[in-house]
């Protein structure tokens, strides 16, 4: 109807982006990762002139490439149309939950928001001396001294982990660049703003991590006019899971999702 009357005033609208689950790379239902979100973040952007997109976010994190990888599919395409980005947190955007964040122009938390976790991890298990409980000889060869570093069955080698904590020190100072780079002034002085810490949405908000409290309708009908009109996009599950028939990886991703929810209490 507006294409065939273009004097009709169409409503603003706001195209909002679902940014719920783990980050990392690979098809298992719910994983955040570029290329499955590139269509649906283009889309975004591109369908109906929307006067804005929000991204409303819930995640601990994961992958920090897949993370850099999105936001800065966001900025690009933010700049490149000249669309301002607004970002609500919900339950968490903790580590590269927080990275995704740092691409909107501003950010906005619920008082019980859990916010920041500026830092990288890396977890494993040692299963050497399982091994040698049970009389199994590991046997392993290589044409690289540094090949098998970090192998679980073998017994820890300070090397390795000294290595490890480079690679770790290097993707750190890939955040902090990323946060100091989007917030800038905004952040306030504190020590405690880079060790990977957590706060609530109000003390996020004190440190400058968050512009302020607010949540996705009021504060986009009050920017944008009380008749603005939402087009939500997000993620969907397969279609052979949503008959069980991938239980198996179903649940181990969920399992591993959980546990990183879990470190922060959620």
């Amino acid at each position: 109807m507006i294409q065939i009357f273009p004097f009709i005033k169409r409503k603003p609208s706001v195209a909002v982006i679902r940014l719920q689950g783990m980050i990392a790379s690979g098809s298992n239902p719910g994983r955040l990762n570029d290329a499955s979100l590139a269509p649906l973040i283009e889309m975004a952007f591109r369908r109906g002139r929307p006067k804005a997109v929000a991204l409303v976010i819930n995640s601990p994190g994961g992958s920090p490439v897949q993370s850099a990888l999105i936001a800065a599919r966001i900025r690009r395409l933010a700049e490149e149309l000249k669309i301002p980005v607004h970002a609500f947190v919900e339950d968490l955007a903790a580590s590269g939950g927080y990275w995704l964040a740092t691409a909107a122009d501003d950010i906005h938390v619920d008082g019980n928001s859990i916010v920041g976790s500026i830092g990288v991890i890396s977890a494993g298990f040692g299963l050497h001396e399982l091994l040698n409980r049970y009389g199994v000889e590991r046997r392993v060869y290589t044409s690289g001294k540094s090949k098998s570093q970090l192998d679980p069955f073998s017994p820890e080698n300070p090397e390795d982990v000294a290595r490890l904590r480079s690679l770790q020190d290097q993707v750190h100072q890939n955040f902090i660049a990323q946060v100091k780079a989007r917030r800038g002034a905004k952040l306030v002085a504190d020590e405690s703003l880079f060790t990977g810490e957590f706060w609530v949405g109000t003390r996020a908000v004190e440190l400058g991590l968050a512009d302020g409290l607010g949540h996705l309708v009021p504060m986009m009908q009050a920017r944008y006019g009380e008749k603005v009109r939402f087009r939500t996009y997000g993620m969907r599950r397969p279609f052979l899971s949503r008959f069980g028939l991938s239980l198996l990886s179903d649940t181990l991703a969920l399992t591993e999702e959980r546990a990183m929810y879990a470190r922060y209490g959620v």
